[in-house]
């Protein structure tokens, strides 16, 4: 069985493989043993604190781990609450209109504008799966599991939370919308950048990045085609957030362009259908559905894919089922139906 678990330190090695695997253009997983053994610290201190009123800087990092042979599939994470303590960083499209009645001349036109409007929300990060696992619904549960953890611990996070995605880079880790920063502003390339801004080293953006408004049809063509485009590999995990309710505002990340997309956590497809069942250890439901299913503990949080007879009343799980999600007969479990 594949379940889904909070990190631990003896994880560290395969939170590196996940790194070197990601490839360029994914920020939150940078390949620096000191940040990720951070990460790893920072998110035993979120699901230690039993009860927290309000989000905080806390970051909640996740596996999933083949119960089977212990291999680490995957890694998903959330930040509660992002720009605290780092200024978060956004470019917001917008339009200026340059109009001259007297010579009948109306343009419209896109600009760049930099900005940190999404301070305090909560963010959907660091979602990657291995290779071998990209099959069947791994990848879904790995992503989805993420609204039934903030459907159950609201008070963790904030009414609103995005995801960015990963814009268009080449095999090289070239970026074209970075190539003209870097040609204009910044003088290091974008796998650099990228790198800096992983590991926290954000103050070279405030200093280099021009703040004025940019015209989209200054740029070079190349550079305007990807704005708000994905990188062919994230097109998959852009269409599951989609489908959940997440849409685009027009807000891009300031090193590929690549689109940040925004929901209300209550109108979640995942947090509308998702209920609260009590759990009977014994038989398993035969000819159910898959059904994403999670346990209502933060310190021993567990969720996974398992068989559910659609609609019913209470969650049938085997025991060795049960004992891999931390549930016992008689606790409740959260589930959505995949």
């Amino acid at each position: 069985m594949l379940v889904i678990r909070p990190i631990r330190p003896s994880d560290y090695a395969a939170l590196y493989d996940c790194a070197v695997e990601s490839g360029h253009g994914f920020t939150s997983l940078p390949i620096d043993q000191a940040l990720l053994e951070r990460r790893i610290e920072r998110a035993q201190h979120a699901f230690s604190a039993e009860s927290l009123e309000a989000p905080g800087e806390e970051g909640y990092l996740f596996v999933m781990e083949d119960t089977e042979t212990g291999e680490i599939a995957g890694v998903s994470g959330i930040e509660a609450a992002v720009g605290k303590s780092d200024a978060f960083w956004h470019y917001r499209l917008g339009k200026v209109v340059h109009h001259s009645a007297e010579l009948g001349i109306h343009n419209t036109l896109e600009t760049l504008t930099l900005c940190n409007d999404y301070t305090g929300v909560s963010e959907l990060c660091t979602l990657f799966l291995r290779e071998p696992y990209r099959k069947g619904l791994n990848g879904r549960t790995l992503s989805r599991f993420r609204m039934l953890f903030l459907a159950q611990f609201r008070q963790r996070f904030s009414d609103w939370v995005i995801a960015e995605m990963r814009g268009v880079c080449d095999d090289d880790g070239q970026s074209p919308f970075w190539g003209w920063l870097e040609d204009n502003f910044f003088s290091m390339d974008f796998p650099k950048a990228d790198y800096l801004s992983g590991v926290g080293s954000k103050a070279f953006i405030a200093e280099l990045m021009p703040r004025f408004p940019i015209y989209v049809n200054m740029l070079p063509e190349k550079a305007q085609a990807v704005i708000g485009r994905v990188h062919d590999n994230t097109f998959p995990a852009l269409k599951l957030l989609q489908s959940e309710g997440f849409r685009f505002r027009g807000f891009v990340d300031i090193f590929d362009a690549g689109p940040t997309v925004e929901a209300e956590v209550s109108n979640l497809r995942s947090v509308r259908n998702s209920r609260i069942l009590p759990v009977e250890v014994g038989e398993a439901d035969a000819n159910g559905e898959p059904h994403i299913v999670c346990n209502t503990s933060v310190t021993q949080f567990r969720a996974g894919q398992v068989s559910l007879v659609r609609d019913a009343s209470v969650v049938r799980l085997d025991a060795k089922t049960a004992e891999t999600l931390h549930l016992q007969h008689g606790d409740t479990a959260r589930v959505v139906a995949l």
